[in-house]
């Protein structure tokens, strides 16, 4: 198991002082008519994360929900464009999006993140920094071999020849989440996954059950 909780440190700029808003997030989440939430899908490349995540966005943005996906892909080109695939490297990649994130969630904001995120001490970092109401880990459960025959970037054949280091689920581990939800992508329908996420946003009380 990775160690990378010793790879987070909290360093707070000097002479800052936090800023509490008048408007705040509950006043927020009452003008949205729903509450601010991450949804932390994970799982090998492949398994189907982004879709989702994006599938479940089209169906809360038809309902007039205010949504954001951050997708592992994008948020490498910007925000976390200097950083590589070491262990410091993907521990400094998930702080910085678990703090955006936080921004986002005190916005009032229903936030989905698709990022592979491998290991169980990156995830328990952001849960500990969202708060638990706050944070649901969403686990796409699929198979090795079918991430592999949907891999358009052909990078698991790149990792299997040895061209890419550090290839979670080839020669980097993946560590199972203990998971709000596990989505078995592999054989069940796009539509019925997102089905469930919605599920999880009506029972957990995020979004209006009559949505």
């Amino acid at each position: 198991m990775s160690d990378s909780s010793s790879l987070y440190t909290h360093n707070q700029s000097t002479n800052t002082l936090w800023h509490n808003a008048s408007v705040t997030r509950e006043r927020k989440e009452q003008l949205n008519g729903h509450k601010g939430v991450l949804l932390w899908f994970t799982g090998l490349s492949g398994s189907g994360k982004s879709t989702i995540a994006h599938s479940v966005e089209e169906r809360l943005y038809a309902k007039k929900c205010r949504t954001m996906v951050l997708d592992g892909d994008n948020v490498r080109y910007g925000l976390c464009g200097d950083l590589g695939f070491s262990a410091e490297d993907r521990a400094e990649n998930i702080r910085r999006i678990g703090e955006v994130t936080k921004l986002f969630v005190d916005a009032g904001m229903i936030i989905m993140t698709a990022f592979i995120s491998p290991f169980f001490k990156d995830r328990k970092f952001v849960r500990e920094l969202m708060g638990r109401k706050d944070y649901y880990i969403i686990y796409c459960d699929c198979p090795l071999e079918v991430c592999e025959k949907r891999d358009v970037k052909g990078n698991y054949k790149k990792a299997r020849e040895g061209k890419i280091k550090n290839y979670t689920g080839i020669s980097s581990p993946y560590e199972k989440p203990d998971a709000d939800l596990v989505l078995k992508t592999a054989e069940t329908s796009l539509d019925c996954c997102v089905d469930q996420v919605i599920d999880l946003l009506k029972n957990h009380n995020i979004i209006p059950s009559d949505l």
